[in-house]
């Protein structure tokens, strides 16, 4: 089979040797003689596995004692309304950087006030606003720190006044993080530390049983800490095959691309190496404010007289081997994904795509002429 390249949004891209390592774990998990898909989240072997992954996430984001992680069902979209339940007594503060933000704002009016500080929607959130202020008078200030339909990315901690809430989603784990500017970090796996279907959370248990509200079981964080640390996050039969694929690719994260900070290197030359090319052909234009530009996503559209062109590169890319690229289907043009997991040869690969689709137009051009 010839080579492919994969750019999907989420799921995406995994680690070659976290799929292999899960394959491996299908069939005999731990040396049981189990697979991992029928083993009990209650032996030995899956408890340490629960406890290795929480403390890879501790030494990657250097997380202080004083935070919980916990990893649980239902995607990110289910903690839209869980921060709301568990933080939001009487008001909240949002800024809406993209579709995701604004889902998060629904959920959240429905336990009580929110006030949109900033938003980009005025340019199909293809900036991230700046100059706004941050009340002080509310309970917490969310903020979604990587678009991906739109390509923008917030690539700082800023300090923050009230408790910060960050949808992490797109972008954890692609670069340090300081850990103590957040009260609680919250996102689905399927882009940088593992398949669909888990959802971490990192909070500051100070944070945590100062709402007025009665909390249902499930949604109190509390819950899923539990009393005992054997317990943390198995409340509920965790999602087993997922949490042990985040293992296996925070291990690769750790052990073979150097942690964060090796991490981060890799993936702003392969954002540099596509948005250069970007900047350079002819035929493409970011959508992006360069400022703004998220390392993780990368949108583009053909530029202006070359819109009859976009279906011919898509085509033109499918056949040499480029996966996921085409645009979310709001926006349009196209969206390379470049998350952790994403070799700088495939970026290499869809970069001479580009160059060969450039030069085959202006030839046909010439032609013409």
């Amino acid at each position: 089979m010839a080579q492919v390249h994969n750019f999907n949004a989420g799921p995406c891209v995994l680690p070659r040797k976290a799929v292999e390592s899960a394959i491996e774990a299908i069939r005999n998990f731990d040396n049981t003689g189990v697979g991992i898909l029928e083993i009990s989240h209650r032996t030995p072997g899956w408890e340490r596995i629960m406890a290795e992954t929480e403390q890879l996430w501790r030494d990657l984001l250097n997380i202080p004692d004083n935070y919980e992680v916990l990893f649980l069902g239902g995607g990110a979209s289910t903690q839209f309304f869980h921060v709301a339940a568990n933080l939001l007594n009487k008001k909240a503060a949002y800024l809406q950087t993209g579709v995701w933000a604004k889902k998060a704002i629904k959920e959240a009016k429905f336990y009580g006030e929110v006030e949109v500080v900033a938003s980009s929607e005025d340019k199909t959130y293809s900036y991230i606003p700046k100059g706004y202020t941050i009340p002080t008078d509310v309970d917490y200030f969310h903020i979604t720190t990587n678009n991906t339909i739109y390509g923008t990315e917030i690539k700082y901690d800023m300090d923050c006044p009230v408790p910060l809430v960050a949808d992490m989603s797109s972008d954890i784990m692609s670069r340090p993080v300081d850990v103590t500017k957040y009260a609680l970090i919250y996102g689905g796996a399927q882009k940088n530390v593992g398949p669909a279907g888990v959802t971490f959370v990192i909070v500051r248990k100070d944070i945590l049983g100062k709402v007025e509200r009665k909390l249902q079981t499930m949604v109190d964080y509390r819950t899923h800490i539990g009393e005992e640390k054997k317990n943390k996050s198995m409340f509920n039969t965790p999602p087993v095959f997922p949490i042990f694929v985040m293992h296996e690719t925070l291990k690769w994260v750790k052990e073979e691309m150097g942690g964060l900070e090796g991490m981060h290197k890799v993936n702003l030359e392969k954002a540099e190496l596509l948005y250069n090319e970007i900047d350079r052909n002819k035929m493409f234009v970011g959508t992006a404010a360069k400022e703004d530009r998220s390392i993780m996503n990368v949108c583009f559209v053909m530029a202006p007289g070359y819109e009859d062109k976009q279906d011919a590169f898509m085509a033109f890319a499918k056949e040499r081997g480029m996966v996921g690229i085409k645009g979310h289907r709001s926006v349009g043009g196209f969206r390379a994904s470049i998350y952790n997991a994403c070799p700088v040869e495939s970026v290499k690969a869809l970069v001479a795509c580009m160059q060969e689709f450039e030069k085959l137009n202006a030839e046909s051009k010439k032609i013409k002429q």
